[in-house]
C-alpha cells in the first residue's frame, strides 16, 4: 500500500487525522469531548452495547458527540462469537444512520471469547468478516498480530486490519513489532495498530514502522490529565508518521563520524596560516 499520502483512506472515505480515539472509560462526557478536540481525531469508536436509547431522558453518549464533525466507528465489543458480532454490527449500522450518517457502513469487528487476556478469536473474526463484507459493511477487524490472518482478512474484502500492539488496556506498548512489520509490508489496506498503546512514544513507534494509523482509548481516558495526553498522542502520531516518510538513518554496528573525514588538516598551525 502507498503510505506517503497526506490522507488516510479507509474504504472510500478519506481522513486527515491518523489518530482514532475511543469513547469509553472517561470520567465524564465533558472530559471525553475535550479530549476528542485535543486529539484532533476524526474517527471515534462507539461500543454499541454501551449506547442508551436516543429517546432516553438521560443525555447519552450519542447525543453528547457532534456527529457532523466526527465519523462514527461502531464496534462489536463484548461479542464472543461470530453470530453475535454480526447481529451487533447491524445494530451499529442503524445507529450510525440515526446519528445522521446515512452512508456510514463502518464496523470495527471484535470477537473476543477470552475474558482473561481479551485476545481476539481468529476463526470467529474471519467468519464474521466474510459475512459482513458480503452485506456491504466496511469492516475493520481487530486481530492478534498474525500476518497470515491479516492477509486472509484483506483477501475477503476487509477495508483495514487492526493488529494489537499488546493486550487491551495493558499499556505495554508495541510487543509484536516484528509481526506488525510483516503485516504492514504485505498489506494493501490500511494497518491500524489497536490496543496496548500507553504513551505517545508507543504511538510514534507504531507510525515509525509504517502503520497507517493508531487507535487509542485507555491511555487517554485513564491518564492523570486526559486532555494533555490526548494532545500528546496526536503529536506522537504526527511525529512518527513524518519520521516514517522522512526515512530513518539505518542502524549499523560500527560508529560513523558525523564530521567529514576528507581534507582535514593535521596541524592547527596549517589551519591558522590558511586563514591569512
Amino acid at each position: 500500500m502507498k503510505r506517503d499520502s497526506s490522507s488516510l483512506l479507509i474504504g472510500n472515505k478519506y481522513f486527515k487525522s491518523r489518530l482514532l480515539v475511543g469513547t469509553g472509560k472517561y470520567e465524564n462526557k465533558s472530559i471525553m469531548n475535550e479530549c476528542l478536540i485535543k486529539s484532533k481525531c476524526e474517527v471515534v469508536t462507539v461500543a454499541i452495547r454501551r449506547i442508551k436509547s436516543l429517546n432516553s431522558s438521560d443525555k447519552g453518549l450519542m447525543e453528547s458527540i457532534d456527529w457532523q464533525r466526527l465519523w462514527m466507528l461502531p464496534n462489536t465489543a463484548g461479542c464472543t462469537n461470530s453470530d453475535e458480532a454480526i447481529r451487533i454490527a447491524k445494530m451499529g449500522r442503524e445507529l450510525a444512520k440515526i446519528s445522521g450518517q446515512e452512508d456510514n457502513n463502518f464496523i470495527k469487528l471484535e470477537v473476543i471469547p477470552d475474558q482473561r487476556y481479551l485476545l481476539p478469536d481468529p476463526f470467529g473474526t474471519l467468519e464474521a468478516a466474510e459475512k459482513l463484507v458480503k452485506e456491504g459493511f466496511v469492516v475493520l477487524p481487530y486481530i492478534n498480530a498474525d500476518p497470515l490472518l491479516a492477509k486472509r482478512l484483506e483477501e475477503v474484502g476487509c477495508a483495514s486490519v487492526m493488529p494489537l500492539g499488546s493486550a487491551i488496556g495493558t499499556a505495554q506498548g508495541i510487543l509484536n513489532e516484528s509481526n506488525i512489520r510483516i503485516i504492514i509490508e504485505n498489506s494493501k489496506v490500511p494497518v491500524i495498530v489497536d490496543a496496548g498503546i500507553g504513551v505517545p512514544s508507543d504511538a510514534a513507534k507504531a507510525m515509525e514502522i509504517g502503520a497507517d494509523a493508531v487507535l487509542i482509548n485507555s491511555a487517554i481516558a485513564l491518564a492523570k490529565d486526559p486532555k494533555s495526553m490526548a494532545e500528546a498522542m496526536y503529536q506522537g502520531v504526527e511525529a512518527g508518521h513524518k519520521a516514517f516518510l522522512a526515512g530513518r538513518l539505518q542502524k549499523r554496528v560500527e560508529a560513523n563520524p558525523s564530521s567529514p573525514t576528507v581534507g582535514i588538516s593535521d596541524s592547527p598551525f596549517e589551519l591558522k596560516n590558511n586563514g591569512k
